[in-house]
């Protein structure tokens, strides 16, 4: 049975939680500095807008992926694979590279292959013991329009890699892709299969808005297909009956 490989974003969520440190030392500084009298040009709190106001948390986003009881028996969570970025917004970053790591699109986390950082994340891993099976769920907040770019950026990326080695068993990964109509506002689905695997793997990523869910599956007799396809269905339809960040008071 083909695992698909695990993706961490440690280095993401050290700096969700490095930043209110960072702000307090922030804070201790001016504190101990004479009280200046404010620029005339500087610009009252309500002229600047939030970047990420109406933006899902992590929190949020956690609370939109499917609980335990979607399920079939014998899958459960992978608490290792479990993570968000809590009620703290990350900054973007746009990297995409000239040429993508098709290796991604065989691990956890491989919405990352668009090169596009979101603003906040939950994700987590349900594995049946027993059969190896794997299914991964992701949410992604990204600012703006940035969304649509990620799914752009994914089917680029998709259709440059025709195909690739497979680390674990060196076999070569047929790659698929197509778009799917009636999930979200856009969604991309592909499909990894490879001589060596007992079944492929699907993946769907899926546009909500300014959100992009994306799934992985490897479980049942047709690459992880209607696991995927159904799975992604559940997560849009909570976004979608969801409420967005409230507006911090000012």
């Amino acid at each position: 049975m083909h695992n698909p490989s695990r993706t961490a974003r440690a280095a993401r969520l050290l700096a969700v939680a490095a930043l209110p440190l960072a702000l307090a030392a922030c804070g201790a500084s001016e504190s101990t500095s004479a009280t200046a009298p404010a620029s005339p040009s500087a610009a009252s709190p309500s002229a600047a807008k939030d970047p990420n106001a109406g933006l899902f948390t992590g929190t949020q986003l956690k609370k939109a992926l499917a609980p335990a009881s979607f399920f079939a028996p014998g899958f459960a969570v992978d608490p290792s694979a479990a993570r968000d970025t809590g009620d703290t917004y990350t900054p973007p970053s746009t990297a995409p590279a000239a040429k993508p790591d098709c290796s991604k699109l065989a691990s956890t986390g491989w919405i990352d292959i668009a090169g596009i950082g979101s603003v906040s994340f939950a994700q987590n891993d349900y594995v049946d013991k027993n059969t190896s099976e794997d299914i991964g769920q992701e949410i992604d907040a990204y600012r703006g329009t940035t969304a649509a770019d990620v799914l752009a950026g994914v089917a680029k990326a998709a259709a440059s890699c025709s195909g690739f080695t497979d680390s674990d068993t060196q076999s070569k990964v047929k790659v698929a892709q197509r778009a799917v109509p009636g999930l979200g506002d856009s969604a991309y689905e592909i499909t990894l299969t490879a001589p060596a695997w007992e079944n492929g793997t699907t993946l769907i990523a899926a546009r909500v808005g300014t959100n992009v869910v994306s799934v992985l599956s490897t479980d049942g007799h047709d690459d992880g297909a209607a696991t995927a396809r159904k799975l992604t269905r559940r997560i849009v339809a909570s976004l979608k009956s969801a409420e967005p960040a409230a507006k911090p008071a000012s």
